[in-house]
């Protein structure tokens, strides 16, 4: 048992693990993972055929970056991820890691080289409309059955 007005806990240099990678660390892996990702292009089937005879290929498909492939990459939890972010000897690494990543999304959708839709909805991108008319809200007319609106309505 422990003695009353014990001090040990004041013994322990630090709370909780060392964390997996340094800042630096953690960008020479974000390197590697951006390498991994152009080298192991997805590959999609596809058939020709040409007088009669019906050949396959195997055509690379663009890869896009996730934060998710990241951390499975550097095998490290999406939440360890997050807790790097907010400490500030990661800040700059983390955020260039999630800029290089959203870049990457972005030209390959722009390009067309990744599904446009998909990575508009990743990126939290959205095509926003007014429908408006001179700054106020469109005037709505609830008709009955049968009923015509009345010229002036309209």
């Amino acid at each position: 048992m422990f003695e009353p007005g014990n001090q040990y806990w004041k013994f322990r240099g630090k709370h909780g693990k060392n964390p997996a990678y340094t800042p630096d660390e953690l960008w020479k892996e974000f390197t590697k993972y951006a390498q991994w990702v152009t080298d192991n292009p997805l590959l999609e089937e596809k058939q020709f055929a040409f007088q009669g005879v019906v050949t396959t290929h195997n055509a690379p498909k663009m890869r896009a970056m996730t934060e998710m492939g990241f951390c499975l990459f550097a095998d490290i939890s999406p939440e360890t991820f997050r807790n790097y972010k907010k400490k500030n000897d990661y800040l700059e690494v983390c955020t260039r890691i999630v800029g290089c990543i959203y870049q990457q999304k972005f030209e390959g959708a722009a390009a067309e080289l990744l599904n446009p839709a998909i990575i508009a909805r990743d990126l939290g991108l959205k095509d926003q409309h007014d429908h408006t008319t001179n700054g106020e809200k469109i005037n709505i007319i609830n008709l009955g059955d049968g009923e015509k609106p009345d010229d002036e309505a309209i």
